[in-house]
């Protein structure tokens, strides 16, 4: 027989073996939230779930329901890593990355079994329990974003609120932030259930009431500084991993996407021209044949080109974005601070080649981590640079903010996951930065999603996936400082601590009545 805690929790508990049906379930519903479905209401929906499976449970049942929602999650969310790498690296990043939802869930399953006896009131209930189990999710998800290897910053549920009504909040609260604020909704939801005695109506108006406070919330204000005029620049290449293609191919593909705004340049001239990441593939630091494409695109557009490529510096390669002018060369140089681990570089080879050694071997080199910054100086124009993977890492956006960012240049190459989600979900995070830092975000890839995001989330222009083409826009600068990059780490420290410190309560509250009645019994 249960015991007794507070008022409604027992009725509210499921068996375990529906707890883990519903664990699953919730985990697939969490996913239907995000791109490209975009059900972005179901964000919530599917933590509140996750939530309701979880009353009555222990911290051991708990973590096996927590490890049964993050797979159906995670499997299901980056299921494109199947593409063409198959089943061992999507079950080992998958793997590992429900192991962080386990133990969070887990932790959140004490909170919400103790923390109605430890804080009795209606009041203390609904307003502290929602509040500490938001700020452990915040905190796994801000824990599992930097660790190891430098973390893994996708699947946020901030992520899911791209198009939805509540993205606007980012500006004020940053990534973490937001967050916080959909999985407090969801659990002051079940709390609400939870409560016997509260009419109906009672518990619909402190719901819509609570929805209410967020939607009203004005959007941040971003001044404007300036414009500029910009073309960015699709190439369409296929250069996923098994595609057949010569040297060469890339760059001809971005030069011939690139001629047709030569003409249009006259009329109307841009001031620079991005390609992606990867679109020169041969090193044009090292090949006289690729540097002069790039000193042809820049003088006849008669502007900077910012292009990425492979280089080769002191012996180290690095996955590179290059400040290019016709008759200089390479201006300035960003090399990619985030590779990704187990991609674009392979942390302790010795000891994980021993369990798939055929994909291990794929990596053939190691791209170095780089220490240069983030910003490149176009004319005068400051514009921050993110390659692929550095868009969701929270600290780089704070880096180019920090050094005077007036917009956001995100190149990137989707070609390796096809025709898949990955790249609208990137696109997802791209919006959710442009809103967050208050600046343009040009999200140019290779092969798609490719999009321009003005500083309120809307999206001016973008590219079909698979075709060439460029985007030519006067889009908008900005160097506002929005609360979000003021004060989103403080507030990440400050809800996760939250958390943290709730949970010790209901741990500390725990074993003390245990204490006493082991004092009483002797």
């Amino acid at each position: 027989m249960p015991a007794m805690t507070a008022p409604g929790e027992r009725r509210l508990v499921l068996p375990v073996w529906a707890a883990l049906l519903l664990a699953g379930l919730a985990g697939a519903v969490l996913d239907a939230g995000f791109p490209d479905r975009d059900w972005w209401v179901l964000a919530p929906v599917g933590v509140a779930l996750m939530l309701v499976a979880l009353l009555g449970r222990g911290p051991w049942t708990g973590l096996l329901v927590g490890l049964v929602a993050g797979l159906s999650f995670w499997l299901i969310h980056i299921s494109w890593i199947t593409l063409y790498l198959g089943p061992v690296p999507w079950i080992a990043l998958g793997g590992l990355q429900s192991i962080f939802f386990a133990v969070g869930l887990s932790l959140t399953a004490v909170v919400l079994r103790t923390g109605p006896r430890l804080w009795p009131t209606r009041v203390s209930r609904l307003g502290l329990i929602p509040v500490v189990v938001a700020g452990l999710w915040t905190a796994r998800e801000a824990i599992s974003a930097v660790w190891p290897y430098g973390g893994f910053a996708w699947g946020r549920v901030a992520l899911s609120q791209s198009e939805g009504p509540f993205s606007y909040l980012v500006a004020w609260v940053g990534m973490s932030g937001l967050s916080f604020l959909i999985v407090w909704l969801s659990a002051l939801g079940v709390q609400l259930l939870r409560e016997p005695d509260l009419r109906l109506l009672s518990r619909a108006t402190i719901a819509v009431a609570s929805v209410a406070v967020l939607l009203v919330v004005p959007a941040f204000t971003i001044v404007q500084s300036g414009t500029t005029r910009l073309a960015a620049v699709q190439g369409a290449s296929d250069a996923g991993l098994n595609a057949v293609y010569t040297p060469g191919q890339i760059l001809g593909d971005q030069t011939s996407a690139t001629l047709p705004l030569i003409s249009q340049n006259q009329q109307d001239p841009v001031d620079f021209v991005v390609w992606p990441e990867n679109a020169s593939d041969i090193n044009p630091l090292s090949y006289p044949e690729a540097a002069k494409v790039l000193d042809y695109i820049s003088r006849e557009m008669s502007a900077p080109l910012l292009v990425g490529t492979i280089t080769l510096q002191d012996g180290t390669y690095y996955n590179s974005s290059l400040l290019w002018k016709a008759g200089e060369g390479a201006v300035d140089i960003y090399d990619k601070v985030h590779p990704v681990p187990f991609a674009e570089y392979m942390p302790n080879r010795s000891f994980w080649r021993p369990f798939a050694p055929d994909l291990i071997d794929m990596i053939g080199r190691d791209y170095g981590i780089g220490t240069r910054d983030n910003i490149f100086d176009i004319n005068g124009v400051i514009a921050g640079i993110a390659i692929c993977f550095d868009i969701a890492d929270d600290q780089l956006i704070h880096n180019m903010i920090d050094d005077k960012a007036e917009i956001i240049l995100g190149q990137t190459n989707n070609a390796d996951f096809g025709h898949t989600d990955e790249s609208v979900q990137q696109l997802a995070i791209a919006r959710l930065r442009a809103i967050e830092a208050g600046r343009t975000v040009v999200n140019i890839s290779t092969v798609g999603t490719s999009a321009i995001i003005t500083a309120d989330g809307r999206t001016v222009d973008s590219l079909p996936t698979w075709v060439p083409g460029a985007m030519v826009q006067t889009v908008p600068l900005s160097s506002t400082i929005t609360p979000a990059m003021a004060y989103g780490r403080e507030i990440e420290w400050l809800v996760a601590g939250l958390g943290l410190a709730g949970f010790a309560l209901c741990i500390g509250s725990g074993r003390g009545k245990r204490y006493s009645k082991r004092r009483f019994r002797s």
